[in-house]
């Protein structure tokens, strides 16, 4: 057999480990899709608590950004019939041009949560 030959049958003959290390596809994943989205939303949160009154404000969560579409969790339907005054009133013109960001829309999603007191 000459050195070509036996490189293959060496070659065939190794074990090969089945387990593909999932650090590189993460890194990138996180690096680049999440941390864009992550970037957004934050923006977008600071410019809610801005612009929303506080009153308003306690009873909504940002549940998410993507496609344009700002998804907002509202706790009770009389804050969201509130809630969609205030942003048919001109609150979202405000909040679109302050973002600066292709927001398309704001889409209020009744539903509860968890109010998170950071102070």
């Amino acid at each position: 057999m000459d050195d070509a030959q036996l490189h293959t049958v060496w070659q065939q003959r190794q074990v090969y480990d089945p387990v593909v290390p999932l650090a590189q596809p993460l890194t990138a994943l996180l690096k680049h899709d999440l941390a864009k989205r992550v970037r957004q939303v934050g923006r977008l949160a600071a410019i809610w608590d801005e612009v929303i009154p506080d009153e308003i404000a306690a009873h909504t969560a940002l549940e998410g950004f993507s496609r344009g579409t700002l998804r907002v969790l509202v706790d009770s339907s009389g804050h969201r019939y509130q809630l969609r005054a205030l942003l048919d009133g001109g609150l979202f013109e405000a909040i679109r041009s302050r973002f600066g960001g292709a927001l398309d829309k704001v889409r209020l999603i009744p539903g509860q949560f968890d109010a998170i007191d950071l102070a």
